[in-house]
């Protein structure tokens, strides 16, 4: 696949191509999401026996292979957590990518961008910043005059520009809503922090993902605060970055013709994919490929 700077290459790739060209299958992945959780339930065993997790030595930190590849940061969005990038890093580490992702609050953008700056700041070398949803406004802020930060890639998602705010673009640039943000779908608890109604999460927000997934997706919806889409935009890192962009054309979201105008006014090599918003769960193989186009260019960067 070839993406090429500032055009809309359309491209769609089959589930089975995916595979196929990854190396990965789906029982593959969940062949690792049942060892990560085998270690994450040792490692509590052993804390809660009192033992003690070293970090590893200078000889064995010696002996770990060096790669070339750039650092990844992923920044998830709202009504989502980490998880939501779980087979997008199972695809990073086999190839081989450093990869981390930020748990960000999602109590105010300033908070969101200070946390993935701090995780930002634990990286060495290269690293390309990914954001999905809120997300993208996140690395847009946080990825902002980081010299170790050479590309951004977002994926169905929102890119202010400075000043602008997330109610600004999805109410006022022209583009009408998409059906999941209308109120009807959110609620809010008594600290003013949105939730999407579960009947409208599993319709607008996931619903390609795999229904038993998506119910549990809805279930773990992390909530933002309401506050959030007032909050203006500082500099727009993607000013001065080399930027990629996933367009969902099925988001009920983000309206798609909004992602095409964000990605047109950074002039962002794009990818469009016939997904939902919860294209990192339902397309992870597309997000994974636009990742790594990237990459590339930021080992040279």
């Amino acid at each position: 696949m070839t993406v090429r700077s500032a055009s809309f290459a359309r491209q769609e790739f089959s589930a089975d191509e995916q595979n196929s060209r990854s190396g990965l299958t789906r029982r593959d992945l969940l062949r690792r999401a049942g060892a990560t959780a085998g270690t994450a339930l040792a490692a509590s065993m052993l804390l809660q026996s009192g033992a003690t997790l070293n970090p590893p030595s200078a000889a064995a930190a010696a002996r770990t292979p060096k790669t070339d590849k750039p650092n990844v940061v992923l920044v998830h969005g709202a009504w989502a957590d980490g998880s939501s990038w779980n087979e997008v890093i199972a695809l990073l580490l086999q190839a081989g990518y450093p990869v981390s992702a930020a748990a960000i609050p999602l109590s105010s953008l300033a908070d969101d961008v200070a946390r993935t700056r701090a995780l930002l700041a634990l990286q060495t070398g290269p690293t390309v910043l990914v954001g999905h949803s809120i997300g993208g406004a996140v690395i847009s802020g946080a990825g902002f005059d980081q010299p170790n930060v050479k590309a951004l890639v977002f994926v169905s998602a929102f890119a202010p520009d400075q000043g602008e705010t997330i109610g600004q673009l999805v109410g006022g640039s022209g583009f009408p809503p998409a059906p999941g943000a209308a109120p009807s779908s959110l609620f809010a608890d008594e600290q003013g922090y949105l939730y999407l109604q579960r009947d409208a999460y599993l319709q607008y927000f996931a619903p390609d993902v795999f229904p038993a997934l998506a119910q549990i997706m809805a279930v773990t919806q992390r909530p933002v605060a309401g506050s959030y889409l007032g909050d203006p935009a500082g500099p727009a890192a993607w000013k001065t970055l080399p930027s990629w962009f996933l367009i969902s054309t099925n988001d009920q979201m983000i309206n798609p013709d909004l992602q095409r105008f964000e990605a047109k006014r950074m002039g962002a090599s794009v990818l469009e994919v016939a997904s939902s918003h919860a294209s990192p769960v339902s397309h992870p193989f597309q997000v994974f490929r636009l990742i790594t186009q990237a990459a590339r260019v930021a080992v040279t960067a």
